[in-house]
């Protein structure tokens, strides 16, 4: 394994970008001092609100303002004018809230409300308001059949509805358009790209005018040695979303993890060809598609949501089947000699070994023999050790691992934050020594009991890529709800006993 750095010393190159004066270069010569690596590569030093969340919140807070105008107005106009009838609709206050939250909520449920065209997206409004009308007509017949609104009253509100909400976007997007051709409510951004695209990029940002760009700086700010720096100049800056094109980004796990953490949404400019990384969207400028992959409103939060559910549920799983633990350690003793639990070497986050607990299946000197049946691996790539018929395993042992029994002492390890409920599992050492460099990626998060390689068909994957193919896939996906996912399977797994040996 390679020594992790310490400290070093380089020099970062920002390019200062104005719009009105052109590009200033600012050279910053520094020592830096690269802390120990995260407890995480999901972790974040600290939660943090999402960058720009304030102006977003204003963008909607003004539109669903003006759309409420706009619906209040309509539906009074319509009472007036169309066909008098002695209806609570009418004559209630409580009505009219009704009205605006099933005609908001549509709204909102089209992502009407959302950043860019979306505002300008009129056939979408039409829509939205018309199967409003329909759904409130609904409600009014199951409520009361006989008394609703004359259909004077119905249609005019139906059609001052369509064209008051369709102006009230208009006009926002009219004064948003030209507040910021003044150079107000601009997004502050930062552009990362080599210098012979730098020219481009620019350009393309600028044709959606929402955007000042506040920096500039080549792809060489992401290598690991000037990354906490680009990033520690990012947040003093105030930067809300950072536009890296895809050339730049040399580990681009690492560093749309290390975007997600920071807060900053992270845009990545267009490049020939086709690509897509998980948790990615595509965006417009202009006419152009661009990916991105937003940051969340807690950066953060999610992780530490995790840590506190294997706290939690290690604890509580531990209390509850202490009985189990007592029945399998007094079977484990009657069956062969030798200690109740297996303590292993096992390689975990960032590299570091540590003793995983498991109850012991095998013979006492099961490491030794191992050499002698290498030749009899079923794993084609022979990364990994496995064989079917293994002749060291005791019969208890047998049972244990057809139900993942053995595997309970690891509620141990999460405890003590060597492991996560969900997650790579850990290997051995022996397994690790033939990782070529793409592999080590599974070490930079914390090892679990189960994971979705163990949930997608367990020991029946009998080619180690195919595995690691599964726990990348799991690191670039992962969320909560991914977890419990996991979790919930490896229950269905684990007593369908689906490649378990």
């Amino acid at each position: 394994m390679r020594n992790r750095l310490s400290c070093c010393k380089f020099n970062l190159h920002i390019d200062l970008y104005n719009l009105n004066t052109g590009v200033i270069r600012i050279v910053t010569s520094q020592s830096l001092l690269v802390p120990g690596f995260k407890p995480d590569l999901r972790s974040a030093s600290g939660t943090r609100i999402q960058k720009g969340l304030t102006s977003k919140f204003l963008r909607v807070g003004t539109l669903i303002s003006l759309d409420v105008i706009a619906l209040t107005l309509a539906w009074k106009l319509a009472v007036i004018n169309g066909t008098p009838l002695d209806s609570p609709w009418t004559q209630k206050a409580s009505f009219l809230l009704l009205i605006l939250t099933v005609e908001i909520g549509m709204i909102a449920t089209g992502g009407l409300y959302k950043s860019g065209g979306h505002r300008r997206n009129y056939p979408g409004l039409i829509k939205a308001v018309t199967l409003s009308e329909l759904l409130l007509l609904l409600i009014a017949f199951l409520y009361e059949p006989e008394s609703y609104v004359s259909r004077s009253t119905f249609l005019l509100f139906w059609v001052l509805s369509v064209v008051f909400v369709c102006t009230s976007h208009f006009v926002c997007d009219v004064g948003t358009r030209v507040l910021r051709s003044k150079g107000a409510i601009r997004h502050p951004v930062f552009l990362i790209t080599d210098p012979e695209d730098k020219q481009s990029h620019i350009r393309l940002i600028e044709k959606e005018n929402c955007y000042t760009v506040q920096g500039i700086a080549d792809s060489s700010s992401l290598d690991l040695i000037n990354r906490e720096t680009t990033f520690e100049y990012l947040t003093k800056q105030g930067i809300e979303e950072a536009f890296v094109s895809w050339n730049a980004i040399k580990n681009r796990l690492y560093v749309c993890w290390r975007f997600q953490t920071a807060g900053i949404t992270l845009r990545i400019l267009p490049i020939q060809g086709e690509v897509h990384l998980p948790k990615s969207v595509f965006w417009m400028i202009g006419e152009v598609p661009c990916m991105t992959i937003p940051a969340p409103i807690i950066a953060g939060g999610d992780f530490w949501i995790k840590r506190v559910f294997d706290l939690c549920g290690s604890i509580v799983l531990l209390f509850l089947l202490s009985p189990v633990y007592l029945l399998i350690a007094t079977l484990i003793k009657l069956d062969s000699s030798g200690p109740v639990f297996f303590r292993q070497n096992r390689v975990g986050l960032h590299g570091k070994s540590f003793k995983i607990w498991k109850f012991r299946t095998m013979v006492t000197n099961a490491e030794k023999l191992q050499a002698a049946l290498e030749a009899k691996n079923e794993i084609k790539d022979g990364v990994l050790f496995k064989m079917k018929d293994d002749p060291r395993i005791t019969r208890i042992g047998k049972f244990l691992r057809r139900y993942s029994l053995d595997e309970l002492p690891q509620l141990f390890n999460v405890v003590l934050g060597e492991m996560s409920l969900v997650g790579p599992r850990p290997l051995p050492m022996r397994d690790v020594e033939r990782f070529k460099t793409k592999h080590f990626i599974r070490q930079e998060v914390l090892p679990g009991i189960t994971g979705l390689w163990q949930v997608s068909g367990r020991s029946d994957i009998e080619n180690f890529e195919d595995g690691v193919k599964l726990d990348i896939a799991y690191i670039e996906n992962w969320s909560v709800c991914l977890d419990l996912q996991i979790l919930l399977k490896t229950v269905k797994v684990v007593f369908d006993k689906t490649g378990a040996y």
